[in-house]
């Protein structure tokens, strides 16, 4: 498991970006289990919309990017600084099963399914209880900027 301390050590996201909350389980170099707390206070629902607050698709896309980040620079042994920086390389397949609204626990599921030459591929699913949400392969890479 990991607090909101040890996630600010793995990532270089902060408000209004960082994405995820908490870790609820991680198996190095293989899965994490993540949370993200959605509230009516996130700065997008002011326009997405204004009668129907909606988490936006892409918002819920980086913040399954953001616990691979965990997963990966975990799995390396480094903690995120001005610079490292985790990018996308891509996304594939992305899908939207259900509205994510506010009041609503998105549990962040990530596996990596391969990794090479600092490419990550990874499998991610966003829940909301027992319903689907949000899914993805996606392809992200570490750098080191500056």
């Amino acid at each position: 498991m990991m607090d909101i301390h040890k996630i600010l050590e793995k990532l270089p996201h902060r408000y209004p970006m960082l994405l995820v909350d908490r870790v609820l389980e991680i198996e190095k170099n293989v899965r994490i289990r993540a949370v993200k707390n959605v509230t009516f206070n996130e700065p997008f629902f002011q326009g997405h919309f204004p009668g129907r607050p909606v988490m936006p698709g892409v918002m819920m896309l980086e913040a399954l990017a953001q616990a691979a980040g965990i997963l990966a620079f975990e799995g390396i042994g480094i903690n995120a600084d001005e610079k490292s920086v985790y990018y996308f390389v891509g996304i594939d397949n992305a899908r939207f099963k259900r509205p994510v609204e506010p009041g609503d626990q998105l549990i962040l599921d990530v596996t990596i399914d391969r990794h090479r030459a600092g490419i990550y591929k990874f499998s991610a699913k966003g829940w909301v209880g027992d319903e689907l949400a949000v899914e993805a392969q996606l392809m992200c890479t570490q750098r080191t900027v500056g």
